[in-house]
């Protein structure tokens, strides 16, 4: 029996996140920021091997790619990869579904959350903007969060906290 035999990929390629396991697999990705299969294993109650057989599936059609590790050695941290073009539809239409339930989940649980955790900080605001402007943003965005993507020596009172910005212009649809 082979490895494919034993955790089959799935019909088609664009059912790969439909994969109830690579589904939760993702789901966690976006909530963790990182994560081994021998983690993925403990939170999601699967073997290793097969977290870690699905986890190579996704980084294989470039869903996720393995994340920087300061120690090295056999640990192999996984992380979501950010669409490298916009042409990359799927990948995008997959994360925002994700952040969406993300942040629905939330909200669902936040009573549970212990008491300094209870409030977030969405919002958001109409600008306008060029379409240079808009890159330069997003730009800035993103370098303002690189800092604390990986960073070493984490307060130990840190958490994962989803950042999500979405920067999008309000275009009327054009009549034909």
């Amino acid at each position: 029996m082979t490895e494919e035999d034993e955790f089959p990929a799935g019909p088609a390629e664009g059912s790969l996140a439909a994969h109830p396991v690579r589904r939760a697999l993702l789901d966690l990705l976006a909530e963790l920021g990182t994560v081994t299969s021998t983690e993925a294993a403990r939170r999601l109650g699967h073997s290793s091997g097969l977290c870690s057989f699905h986890l190579r599936q996704l980084a294989r059609h470039g869903l996720i790619e393995e994340a920087p590790h300061p120690g090295g050695g056999r640990v192999r941290p996984w992380r979501l990869r950010a669409p490298a073009e916009p042409a990359d539809e799927d990948f995008a239409v997959l994360a925002r579904g994700l952040e969406d339930e993300s942040y629905q989940r939330w909200l669902a649980h936040r009573e549970a959350a212990p008491e300094e955790w209870r409030r977030d900080e969405a919002f958001s605001a109409v600008v306008h903007l060029t379409p240079d402007e808009l890159a330069r943003l997003g730009e800035q965005i993103r370098a303002l969060l690189a800092p604390y993507a990986d960073r070493r020596g984490r307060p130990a009172a840190a958490a994962p906290v989803a950042a999500i910005a979405r920067l999008f212009p309000l275009v009327a649809p054009r009549d034909e």
